[in-house]
């Protein structure tokens, strides 16, 4: 422990980070600026390529941090899992999908926790980062490191640290974001802590890796559960004839007691949609329903069916259908100016558009290509003549690259699901607005969509 110790504090100690996506080539980055030498694993042996050329393939990290590392010999990119043997620290950030049942998919850190035993060592530390649900850091990778014969808090540490990534964030990243840690024992939790303040400014440690998964779970279940409750709100504005955004703004006034939150298309990305199914999960395997988890993810899932509603109503109005209609979508991504598309209600819409015979086209200046429904689909150029071809635009992704006065202005038609619209009262009768007052709530009511249309998912 002492030694280990040592090396953290003199930066002598070597690290290795498994998976090298959104969570893990940020924080190996930061690492390797701290001044530690970082080996950087992933089975995409095109990322490796790219990161060995010296590109990034993540917006949040530059091409020029990256291969300033490589050239400086701080970061050592590879798919050779051996490498694990001569490094004292790991940390595993590999991905944690849902299955086609909604049940966790955790096989990609059992077989990076399999690599890890082959290689594991006296001194070295463990540290986990994926989301999963609690239990998972002392319940199936502390037994299996142990069958080496080794054992935690004395022989090796090992943690759970739940990763904090907010891709697109211009003010917190890696480095500045407070980071939580949580060891199978205290000699754990202290040399997690130790390792991750030497480039993350503020370390908080809790109690246990049981703790510290509850804490990522809380979080992401918290903002899923407060969008579904603001998806709903925006409906039953949309019924009652009031504007869900003046109505939020003022509510935000006051000073105490209340957090914003906005309506949109559906959840996306790699958190929201998904972590809460893990809580969900493991609660179930106890016997316990975790029925607000349950109901934000039903009334998430049927957003994209709430948007199709809104286009066969706007078309109506110019006696159209969406069957032979040219529709185009604006934003493809997630959320605003990042190319994540993990998740993303806007596939769900454009499926939904597809299915009911839209001509369907799409931009979006950060995504330049997408598989649908095993086609592939390429972003077409915006401009005003492109525009007014149109029958139909849906504002899905409010990327900063758009001019929205100047695309609504050439537009026919515009279903606007982010609020990019607001004052635009010049062109009113051409707009209509998730949560505007439109009548779009009774109208999804009155056609019985129920939970059918849970594109994300119910458990």
């Amino acid at each position: 422990m002492a030694s280990l110790k040592q090396k953290i504090e003199g930066r002598k100690a070597t690290a290795a980070v498994i998976g090298l996506g959104y969570v893990g080539l940020p924080l190996a980055m930061e690492i390797a600026a701290a001044g530690f030498k970082v080996t950087g694993i992933d089975l995409d042996r095109n990322k490796i390529e790219d990161l060995k050329n010296g590109n990034s393939y993540i917006l949040d990290v530059p091409s020029t941090a990256v291969a300033h590392a490589v050239n400086e010999n701080q970061f050592i990119p590879t798919n050779d899992f051996s490498a694990l043997r001569d490094v004292d620290a790991v940390s595993i950030c590999v991905p944690t999908p849902l299955s086609k049942s909604r049940d966790p998919d955790i096989s990609f850190i059992l077989a990076a926790t399999a690599e890890i035993k082959k290689h594991l060592h006296n001194g070295q530390l463990i540290v986990l980062e994926s989301t999963t649900y609690p239990g998972t850091t002392d319940e199936l990778i502390l037994p299996e490191l142990e069958a080496s014969g080794l054992r935690a808090g004395s022989d090796f540490f090992l943690a759970f640290s739940p990763e904090r990534i907010d891709p697109g964030n211009a003010s917190f990243n890696t480095h500045n974001t407070p980071k939580i840690v949580g060891g199978i024992t205290r000699q754990c939790g202290e040399m997690a802590q130790l390792f991750y303040s030497q480039f993350i400014e503020r370390v908080i440690p809790v109690s246990s890796s049981k703790c510290a998964e509850m804490v990522k779970l809380l979080e992401n279940t918290f903002r899923s559960i407060n969008i579904g409750m603001i998806n709903e709100m925006a409906l039953m504005c949309d019924v009652l004839g009031v504007d869900v955004y003046e109505v939020i703004d003022a509510a935000a006034t006051k000073p105490f007691g209340f957090s914003p939150f906005y309506p949109g298309p559906g959840l996306g990305g790699h958190c929201i949609p998904i972590d809460p199914h893990y809580l969900a999960w493991k609660l179930k395997a106890l016997n316990f329903q975790a029925r607000f988890i349950g109901l934000a993810s039903e009334i998430n899932g049927m957003m994209p069916s709430v948007v199709t509603t809104m286009v066969t109503d706007g078309l109506n109005q110019y006696s159209k259908s969406i069957r032979g209609s040219q529709i185009m979508v604006l934003g493809v991504a997630y959320k605003k100016n990042v190319s994540d598309c993990r998740e993303s209600p806007a596939l769900d819409v454009m499926r939904l558009l597809k299915e009911k015979g839209a001509v369907l086209s799409y931009n979006d200046p950060f995504v330049p290509n997408l598989r649908l429904n095993g086609e592939i689909l390429n972003s077409v150029n915006i401009s005003p003549a492109t525009l007014s071809t149109q029958d139909c635009l849906v504002i899905l992704t409010d990327h900063s690259d758009y001019d929205f006065y100047d695309i609504v202005a050439s537009a026919k038609l515009v279903i606007d699901t982010r609020n990019v619209t607001k004052g635009m009262d010049g062109f009113r009768d051409r707009i209509i607005k998730l949560g505007a007052g439109n009548k779009t709530g009774l109208r999804y009511q009155e056609e019985d969509h129920g939970t059918s249309g849970a594109i994300n998912g119910t458990p």
